[in-house]
């Protein structure tokens, strides 16, 4: 990507996608424009969700969670960056074209029993459209739009949903407690609501 926005990121997955199809789980850190370090959820977050795909994220400060991932870009910095000079982004995607083929379909990998990496991969059987079902939820769950500002209203109070919800259908599940909803969003459950104080809170620890 030649910048880290979320539109951008969003754009090559979309790309990457439409080629080897869509993952069941995708890991990420907690960075921008993947996550955000207080909890709340990313408007990518949201999107990749609404194609199906579960998002998860790496302990903050841990990157041992992705260890294999940080070997992989150890790999790549020795043998592409180190040392290197590149004249522009065009002549360094070439270096990195040229280090894939290598990695993917030329060197054999001890942790393979010395096959090379194309030899076990497998195409998605989930296809990437562009085009989403709105989320549907249960009879008796109550549906409210989330309003250009973040907000959602109940029962006369307006709740702050996010910014990244914003135009979004969520669904209300009360719960035992009185003055208690769940919220939801497409079966996912993003928040919980309590009258009582007048308050939201959203995130993945909910």
């Amino acid at each position: 990507c030649t910048d880290e926005r979320r539109e951008t990121v969003q754009q090559q997955l979309a790309s990457v996608f439409e080629r080897y199809g869509l993952p069941d789980r995708m890991t990420m850190d907690n960075g921008s424009p993947w996550g955000d370090t207080t909890g709340t959820w990313t408007a990518l977050e949201l999107w990749l969700m609404r194609h199906g795909i579960r998002v998860g994220h790496s302990r903050p400060y841990h990157p041992q969670t992705q260890g294999k991932l940080e070997r992989f870009h150890r790999s790549l910095k020795a043998e592409v960056l180190q040392g290197k000079w590149f004249a522009d982004s065009g002549e360094l995607q070439r270096a990195f074209d040229h280090w894939r083929t290598v990695y993917n379909l030329e060197r054999p990998h001890e942790a393979l029993d010395m096959a090379v990496p194309a030899s076990r991969y497998q195409p998605s059987a989930r296809q990437y459209s562009g085009s989403v079902t709105p989320p549907e939820y249960d009879e008796g769950v109550l549906v409210r739009k989330v309003d250009i500002s973040g907000k959602l209203s109940l029962q006369g109070a307006s709740l702050n949903a996010g910014k990244a919800f914003r135009g979004e259908r969520v669904g209300l599940k009360e719960t035992q407690e009185d003055g208690c909803y769940e919220v939801w969003w497409y079966s996912t459950k993003v928040g919980v609501i309590d009258l009582k104080k007048k308050s939201i809170t959203m995130g993945k620890g909910c």
